[in-house]
């Protein structure tokens, strides 16, 4: 390879995730030869993973007894788990695997996506191919050329990145447990093909639970009174309830005869002047939320679209990252990057109430941000018309989102009347806005639907009821789950959650990670537990059939959400012998738990029938023997989430 190629001085290899980014790397270094799986120059030598090339090797492989499954040999437990190249991309892995191995390179640059994830493609790939030789690691937010040149100015040493690549070995690990024994043994007890995982089962059980209440609910009658004082209305409250319904027509339509042409005094008269800051910026959860609400984009359409604006465009920066905050030195990026925008951005970013010198803990907070900070436009200027509709649509969601946080917040009076009529209290609210502040740049400058204005009244006032009115209605179900709503819930490990404060307290301790939750949806839907119809989410008879016959502990949110919490406090720790032992505990909790899937597994009721989904060719005939049959039915294995 190389040294056939090359007669010169000792060289670096750089490991990238994807060739996308191993080219950008090439062109700001200057490294212009082309090999056959990598690049390389007088200095470097840029090769690449396709993704994972490298993987924890299946049962079969790690003991031969497991090649078969059999319920006897459950639960599977091994010591350690070897790795192993993926097969379909083998080739690419020799590639790599000689250049480690290569005299000609005297060093490693670990180049991949700077977060979990990418710190164990390339630790997987170095410790299967025996490299020895010293990595440091490129740590970067953005794929501009000079965010990339700052990046290989301030490399650190591999060994900074240890607890992070810990906590990915554990997460690795433990999905392989989980998954493996419990697939195995639900299989084999209802003799289908069930696949369970540490995060896909519990994220399923919310789908299934939400469409279980909208099913089981039973609509209720009530009525509401609603009396027009002339220049404004008020709705009846119920004084034992509180609510503003009556829940027989009867007292309604008795409420409506006591007042109406009746003269009311008000007895509460409240207003208040309150202000709402500017929402925060996006992390790629918040992002695929608010991109599923407006233009009913899936969770990995949003994050497909983000990484392409990402790693092709050079627009936005590292999108799979947790954090709403930026760091204190990134004031001056956000200004370039705002300075450069075209229209219709820059006459907002040239407006009088931009302030382009905002500091604010709300969105810069150094101890806020982990690996990676809040998603935000490059120093880059757009090519707007250089994107696809739905590229500029998720575009304009970001750059108006930090604009936004640079206007002052919007103010408004909200108003409160309780207005006295024969005895019956009616209830007004209402708001004035004052100062639309940072909703001119998020397009909603006017009052929100249903912001009634209310005229300035005194306690004492009179008002007459000119006429009253009665309407019938009836209780709502839950709304049903989409990308948005099902996002929110693994975030907050299936709490709904309103408060940001709060929910930024509970994101290390939700249902994965933002760079797998979009996965983990799609994986629910390619097992046929779950179906998309436009922006919903229902679950089908397959996985409330599976909900039903798991136990509580795998399909609780919050049981797995300890687990992320403990995985994440593992990245923090700096101390190699305390990390060996959490991890080691953490690791052993996980033993236990395969365990007791297994035990639970054997001890269900076989009551509960799956359709036989494996027993029958793509022909339409049956395998010619029983055991072709279960070979059919139970395929390799494959770790899952």
């Amino acid at each position: 390879m190389i040294e056939a190629e090359c007669e010169c001085d000792m060289k670096k290899l750089i490991v990238a995730e994807k060739p996308s980014v191993a080219r950008d790397i090439a062109r700001v270094l200057g490294v212009k030869e082309r090999g056959e799986g990598y690049l390389y120059g007088e200095e470097y030598v840029i090769t690449w993973a396709l993704g994972h090339l490298v993987s924890l090797c299946e049962p079969g492989e790690v003991d031969k007894r497991w090649q078969k499954w059999n319920m006897a040999d459950l639960p599977m437990l091994p010591a350690d788990i070897p790795l192993k190249a993926l097969p379909d991309t083998k080739k690419q892995y020799e590639i790599v695997r000689k250049l480690l191995r290569s005299q000609k390179i005297d060093s490693v640059i670990c180049a991949t996506d700077s977060a979990r994830e990418g710190e164990l493609i390339f630790r997987n790939i170095y410790q299967l191919s025996g490299c020895a030789k010293p990595v440091e690691r490129l740590w970067i937010s953005s794929m501009t050329d000079a965010a990339i040149r700052q990046g290989f100015e301030n490399l650190r040493p591999s060994a900074a990145y240890d607890a992070l690549y810990e906590s990915a070995r554990c997460r690795s690990v433990a999905d392989w447990l989980v998954g493996m024994n419990a697939s195995r043994a639900y299989s084999l007890r209802y003799n289908a093909h069930l696949s369970i995982g540490r995060v896909q089962t519990p994220t399923l059980n919310l789908i299934v639970k939400r469409d279980l209440e909208i099913e089981n609910f039973v609509p209720k009658d009530y009525w509401e009174i609603r009396a027009n004082f002339g220049d404004y209305e008020g709705l009846w409250v119920n004084p034992e309830t509180k609510e503003a319904r009556a829940d027989t027509k009867e007292l309604a339509e008795r409420v409506k005869v006591e007042t109406v042409k009746r003269e009311g005094e008000v007895v509460e008269s409240e207003a208040e002047r309150k202000r709402v800051p500017p929402p925060q910026l996006f992390d790629l959860t918040s992002l695929q939320r608010e991109a599923n609400q407006k233009f009913g984009y899936s969770a990995d359409k949003t994050l497909k679209l983000a990484q392409a604006l990402y790693e092709r465009h050079k627009l936005l920066t590292y999108p799979r990252t947790d954090s709403r905050y930026l760091p204190d030195d990134m004031q001056p990026k956000i200004r370039a990057a705002l300075a450069r925008l075209p229209e219709p951005y820059a006459s907002l970013v040239a407006a009088p109430e931009m302030d382009a010198a905002m500091h604010n803990k709300r969105f810069y907070d150094n101890s806020k941000i982990s690996d990676h900070h809040a998603i935000v436009p490059t120093e880059k200027a757009p090519n707007l018309a250089g994107l696809s509709p739905d590229e500029r649509n998720l575009y304009d969601l970001t750059v108006r989102r930090v604009i936004a946080a640079h206007y002052p917040a919007y103010e408004y009076e909200a108003a409160r009347l309780v207005t006295r009529v024969n005895g019956h209290d009616f209830k007004s609210t209402g708001s004035t806005p004052i100062r639309p502040g940072w909703r001119v740049v998020l397009g909603s400058d006017k009052p929100e639907k249903g912001e009634a204005l209310l005229p300035k009244l005194r306690v004492g006032e009179k008002r007459t009821v000119q006429k009253a009115s009665v309407k019938a209605s009836k209780t709502k179900p839950p709304q049903r789950h989409t990308d948005a709503s099902i996002l929110k819930m693994m975030e907050n490990a299936g709490r709904e959650i309103e408060d940001e404060a709060l929910r930024e307290q509970m994101k290390d301790s939700g249902l994965g990670t933002p760079a797998t939750r979009a996965a983990i949806i799609e994986r629910l839907i390619q097992v046929g537990y779950a179906r998309r119809s436009g922006k919903t989410l229902f679950s089908t008879e397959k996985g409330r059939k599976l909900i039903s016959i798991v136990p509580e502990q795998i399909a609780s949110a919050a049981t797995t959400g300890k687990w992320e919490r403990a995985l994440s406090a593992m990245a923090g720790f700096d101390d190699p012998t305390l990390r060996g032992a959490k991890s080691a505990r953490f690791l052993e909790g996980i033993n236990r738990f395969s365990i007791f899937l297994v035990d639970a597994a054997k001890a269900a009721s076989p009551g509960v029938r799956f359709e036989n989904e494996f027993t029958v060719r793509r022909t339409g005939r049956k395998p010619a023997t029983k055991s072709a049959a279960r070979a059919k039915k139970f395929p390799p294995d494959a770790g899952k989430r």
